[in-house]
């Protein structure tokens, strides 16, 4: 009897990823035992930790404590923590990985978790973690209003578009007193890329790169579908993260800002309105790199309402600019050298 226990063990943690859903019906099956009795066999696998149990009644699925894949849903509600979730489901999965692989995705599930816990205003989430060859990735889906709606509306902004230029300069959130606006900032920058697809915008932030495009998923509804992607053999930790945009006086004050998500590709950077717009909370930071990739010329009145007006105004804080082009770096000097 004991050697055939051991057998049905072996059998369960061998299958079981094959077989999330059904792994007693295809334990009684394979060993001509009662379903009872495959039941008691796999519940006692979860109750040593082998196996992980998500989802109740029809819905359970069973997964290996240790293995390369779970995906469960959860109901959103007020007692919903981030960090249960993160050691019940997901840290099981990630203690094979290295010291800092383990620290990047505890940084960044719980983050944006608890982003859909206390701001999607959806009343269920995805959630999906496996790892293949050597990629890592985490997925979570909501059913709420959509992360780019919900900070439009909030900002009573033109467009979407604006809507993910403020979110990729860190320090922004709907909902101040609770969150500082920095988890999704670190977040992108910790994983090798990281996507948001919210509102028929597709966002991805990949090797210090942003990468936006409109795309139509008719299946896809409201809410958020966010993907964190990860090399485990990355040698790079959450705190060399941390050190890159913090300094010892003021914490996180360094942001990088994608000029050409403050206005339509089609429409030159020419106004001081754009200008404005693109400067809303830099004021938090004392260090700006502006970047310009992207942009093929800008105005005389945008260059001066970004460099003389605005500085100024913010004499304390350093703002520099990258990737411009020939013409887009001329109009910058020139308005740099009226500068009193």
């Amino acid at each position: 009897m004991e050697k055939n226990t051991e057998k049905i063990r072996e059998f369960i943690i061998r299958e079981v990823e094959r077989h999330p859903a059904d792994i007693a019906l295809h334990v009684a099956n394979s060993f001509y035992i009662s379903r009872q009795k495959a039941h008691k066999f796999v519940s006692r696998e979860v109750q040593k930790g082998t196996l992980i149990k998500v989802g109740g009644t029809r819905w359970t699925r069973y997964f290996l404590s240790g293995g390369k894949h779970i995906e469960f849903a959860l109901q959103i509600k007020k007692d919903l923590a981030e960090d249960r979730v993160w050691s019940q489901y997901i840290r099981p999965l990630v203690l094979r990985c290295p010291d800092n692989i383990q620290k990047i995705c505890a940084y960044g599930f719980t983050e944006i978790l608890n982003n859909v816990i206390d701001h999607s205003e959806g009343t269920r989430v995805f959630v999906e973690l496996s790892i293949k060859d050597a990629e890592l990735s985490i997925t979570i889906l909501d059913n709420g209003v959509g992360i780019f709606q919900k900070i439009q509306n909030a900002l009573n902004l033109e467009s979407v578009r604006e809507a993910i230029l403020h979110l990729s300069k860190g320090k922004f959130t709907t909902d101040p007193s609770k969150h500082t606006g920095e988890g999704i900032f670190f977040t992108s920058r910790m994983f090798n890329s990281f996507s948001i697809f919210s509102n028929n915008v597709y966002y991805t932030f990949k090797n210090k790169d942003w990468f936006l495009s409109s795309e139509k998923a008719e299946d896809f509804g409201r809410g958020t579908f966010i993907k964190m992607v990860l090399d485990v053999n990355t040698k790079r930790t959450s705190r060399d993260i941390f050190e890159q945009y913090s300094d010892q006086e003021i914490g996180f004050g360094k942001t990088y800002v994608a000029v050409s998500l403050s206005a339509d590709p089609n429409d030159p950077h020419i106004s001081r309105s754009q200008a404005k717009r693109l400067l809303i909370g830099l004021d938090k930071f004392k260090y700006v790199i502006l970047d310009f990739k992207g942009i093929e010329s800008i105005g005389q009145a945008f260059v001066d309402e970004v460099f003389r007006v605005y500085k100024n105004e913010h004499p304390s804080i350093d703002i520099q600019y990258i990737n411009a082009n020939q013409e887009v770096d001329s109009m910058i000097r020139r308005g740099l050298a009226n500068r009193p």
